[in-house]
Parts: C-alpha cells; sequence; structure tokens
C-alpha cells in the first residue's frame, strides 16, 4: 500500500513538474518556481520521455517547446493534476475552515487596488486558510478558472464561456484622465466627437478596461479603429505614469488614479463614461468549498 502510494505521488509530481516546464518553456525557471534543482525538474522529463518512448519537448536555442505529443499530453496532464486537486480540496474541506487553502486569481485593477484589503480581512477571520493571488487581464483570468489552475477569479469584465458562473461583486466607476500639460486639461468636458482628434494609451486586447471602453465607443457610434492609438501598455501603472508624461489621454478606473488626481500630476476630464462591474467566476462543475463560501460572505458584506 505504502509502494502504490509513493508511485502515485511521484507520478503526481511528475506531471506537476512537467506542467510548470510547458508553461514557462524553461527548467530553470519551471526549477525555481517549484523549488526544484534543475537537474531533478530534468530527470522528471526525462523519466516521463523514457518510460513512454515519447519526446516531449524540442531544444530552440536556448530555449524548449513542446513537441506535438507534448502539446496533446499537457492537456491530460493539467486534467489529471485539476482532479486530483479536486479530490485533495474536498477531503480537507471536511475540516471546515480549521485548515485549507482558496487560489484566487484576479484582474489588474481588481488584484492590486480593490481586492487586498479584502484578503486581509479574510485571513483575520480565518486565519488557517492561506491564500494565494495569481494576477492577469480579464482573459486570462477566464481561462485559469476555465482551466481550474485557480478556485475564484475577480475580473472587471464580462465573460462569455458557459462552463463558469459570474457573480457580480461590485462597481467601479471608469475616468477620462488627461496629464496636467494636456490641452484638454483646462476642458471641464468632452464629446464622443472629440476623441478622434487626439493620441490614446490603452492597455491590451484582452483587458477588461479596453474591452468596457470600446464597447461604449462602439455603443456611442463611434468606431474604436478611429482613435490614434498612441500606446498599448500591459498595466495600470505603465498607462498612468505614460498619461502623465503627457503621452495621450487614457480612460481608466478611478482606483488607479485617484492618488495622482488629487496630487494634480492627472486631470480627470468629464466624459459619460459607463460603470462597470467586477465579478466573481468559478467554475459550475467544482465543488463549492466551505473557504469559498466563507469568501463570497465576506464580498456579500461589501456590496
Amino acid at each position: 500500500m505504502h509502494l502504490a502510494s509513493s508511485l502515485l505521488a511521484m507520478t503526481l509530481e511528475q506531471l506537476r513538474i512537467f506542467v510548470a516546464v510547458a508553461e514557462r518553456e524553461h527548467v530553470t525557471r519551471a526549477a525555481a518556481d517549484l523549488n526544484l534543482t534543475q537537474s531533478a525538474t530534468s530527470a522528471a522529463i526525462a523519466a516521463l520521455e523514457n518510460r513512454y518512448g515519447a519526446k516531449l519537448f524540442d531544444r530552440v536555442g536556448r530555449r524548449i517547446e513542446l513537441t506535438e505529443a507534448g502539446r496533446l499530453f499537457l492537456v491530460e496532464a493539467r486534467a489529471v493534476l485539476a482532479r486530483a486537486h479536486a479530490a485533495e480540496t474536498l477531503l480537507t474541506d471536511l475540516a471546515g475552515l480549521k485548515r485549507g487553502a482558496l487560489s484566487l486569481a484576479a484582474s489588474q485593477t481588481v488584484a492590486n487596488y480593490w481586492l487586498p484589503p479584502l484578503m486581509h480581512l479574510y485571513q483575520e477571520r480565518h486565519p488557517g486558510i492561506s491564500l494565494s493571488l495569481r494576477i492577469g487581464n480579464t482573459e486570462q483570468v477566464a481561462g485559469w478558472i476555465h482551466e481550474t489552475s485557480a478556485d475564484l477569479g475577480l475580473i472587471e469584465g464580462e465573460i462569455d464561456d458557459p462552463s463558469l458562473s459570474a457573480r457580480q461583486v461590485a462597481e467601479d466607476e471608469m475616468v477620462l484622465v488627461v496629464g496636467a500639460g494636456h490641452p484638454w486639461a483646462k476642458r471641464a468636458a468632452v464629446t464622443p466627437e472629440d476623441l478622434p482628434g487626439i493620441p490614446w494609451v490603452l492597455r491590451e486586447p484582452g483587458s477588461g478596461t479596453r474591452s468596457i471602453f470600446e464597447t461604449w465607443l462602439s455603443e456611442a457610434g463611434l468606431s474604436p479603429d478611429r482613435l490614434t492609438l498612441a500606446m498599448e501598455l500591459p498595466s495600470n501603472e505603465a498607462i498612468r505614469s505614460a498619461v502623465a508624461a503627457g503621452a495621450g489621454a487614457t480612460a481608466i478606473s478611478r482606483l488607479v488614479v485617484s492618488s495622482m488626481l488629487k496630487a494634480g500630476t492627472l486631470v480627470a476630464v468629464q466624459l459619460p463614461l459607463p460603470k462597470r462591474r467586477f465579478y466573481a467566476l468559478r467554475h459550475k462543475e467544482r465543488h463549492v468549498t466551505h473557504a469559498e463560501q466563507a469568501f463570497f460572505a465576506l464580498l456579500a458584506e461589501q456590496t
């Protein structure tokens, strides 16, 4: 029995190492993230390849990439690990809220400006539950919840995935901002017709902020393609710094720029942008743990 358990644990560990290497396309980085030596990580991959006679990775210069067999195996490996995680979670959940873990994934605005105080309050109430947080854009977060690599997702845009449930948990205000030296800084308001006449600094495609702004533009009768895109940046912090430096205008969460608006380095210009909603995502087929229920109860207190 002990031998069988050891073999099972070894197999799951090999799968975990394979997925980490596949996602990073780098053995050394995967080993560091898993707190393993590079030799142990390489040995686990070699053991899989030798046992089944299948080459999983090709070396291309200094990096590695999945072979066709590796890409097919990655789908199955993720599924096995997800099922193992679900089984472990179910057993852990029997202990109530005395011990366990809750893995969160959140889009940038939510993760950096709205979620941290809630995580702190949650851990004060439930110190036996360890929280982890993974940050991406809205599209990435939805993907992580879909593949069950995180328990709950918090996003700032709507998603279209029938396997996920989405629950509104908060509202956020979008605001048009420019730098203090921008020609619009002294204007009280602008209209949609004014927007094509200046350069814009926007988040990357897949961002909830970008998606909501472009949807609003279309509903206002203005094609997003008519805007002059001066810069496309992957973080809110980079966006607000570029706008403050005079690179152009942007539409962004007031949460992100509130301190810079108070300092006067950014100026809000009135434009009837929509409020946007924050949503909590979970996979419909996953067991709802006590830890998740407690987190949803905390979110309900904030509304």
